[in-house]
């Protein structure tokens, strides 16, 4: 399949990867795979380990595909098999801004997200469980964890964007 489309998009959470995911994908009319649809399950239970990974492995059975999430436990599924990474290694403050843009939205409109599940904005901003605490608690270590992971001769195939500025993620069509 050497003319087969697979794009991996990363970045912190609320990094905008599944906007820019959907984006490419209805422009070139390829799957999109959202790993977070996976991985939750009605009332937010995560799907164990095993049962993830074979559902991503189905879902990339297809020769053309956009992902999107950053998932340790399917990398090696995801990775091996795309063609180009695109990783958007925003700042933090613009991490978090987007966050709460979105995470208003969602809230305000009672936007359904996977499996019927709903973010609830009490949760996201004075809990454990907060989507801002996750990113402030993983924004850097990932920067380390991709760093490292695309060191390895395993993903040495995929073609790597790393876009650091908003702007440049605007002109998405350039970089495929």
């Amino acid at each position: 399949m050497p003319n087969s489309t697979r794009i991996a998009i990363v970045g912190t959470s609320g990094s905008g990867k599944t906007t820019l995911a959907e984006q490419i994908s209805m422009h070139l009319g390829i799957q999109h795979v959202e790993l977070d649809a996976y991985r939750h399950g009605p009332n937010w239970t995560e799907s164990p380990d095993a049962r993830f990974r074979c559902d991503i492995k189905e879902a990339l059975s297809t020769s053309d595909w956009i992902v999107d999430g950053n998932y340790s436990v399917v990398r090696d599924i995801v990775w091996s098999k795309a063609t180009r990474l695109i990783w958007l290694d925003y700042s933090i403050t613009l991490v978090l801004w987007r966050l709460l843009k979105r995470t208003v939205k969602r809230c305000l409109f009672r936007e359904k997200l996977w499996n019927g599940n709903r973010e609830n904005i009490l949760q996201h901003l004075f809990t454990k469980d907060s989507l801002f605490l996750w990113a402030l608690k993983t924004h850097w270590s990932m920067k380390t964890e991709i760093q490292e992971a695309l060191k390895q001769p395993q993903y040495s195939h995929m073609q790597v964007t790393r876009i650091k500025k908003s702007q440049s993620a605007k002109y998405w069509k350039t970089l495929l």
